[in-house]
């Protein structure tokens, strides 16, 4: 074989790997699209379904004590309103701490790559 013709090789086996990765790359941002746009959904119904929930229990809770203890009862659902708001951006933080970085796998794979043209075994990365 010539050296051109090996570079010719070279040439079409590199794009053929940037190919694939790019593929990989492509279907690891469609699956998160698609995982941020549920989670999206499922935050916003559950939203409002609390809020008129809440709404209700709020407006029930006023009735009750409007003749004796308005004021208690006023502040009391404020703290309750605080103490919720406080726990719902604990958990917002806490699961962006703990989603998975994107696009690992194209990533990791190219790592790989990396690696095998250096020379460098699979089991040493």
């Amino acid at each position: 074989m010539s050296i051109i013709a090996d570079i010719k090789t070279l040439g079409a086996s590199t794009l053929d790997l940037l190919r694939t990765r790019l593929e990989l790359a492509a279907i690891e941002l469609q699956e998160e699209t698609a995982r941020l746009l549920g989670y999206l959904a499922w935050a916003l119904a559950a939203a409002v379904l609390a809020f008129v929930g809440l709404l209700l229990a709020v407006l029930f809770v006023l009735v009750l004590f409007w003749d004796s203890h308005r004021l208690l009862a006023v502040g009391g659902m404020t703290v309750l309103f605080v103490l919720g708001s406080a726990w719902a951006v604990s958990r917002v933080r806490a699961g962006l701490k703990a989603r998975p970085p994107m696009l690992g796998a194209t990533l990791a794979e190219l790592r790989k790559d990396a690696g095998a043209l250096k020379g460098e075994s699979i089991h040493e990365l």
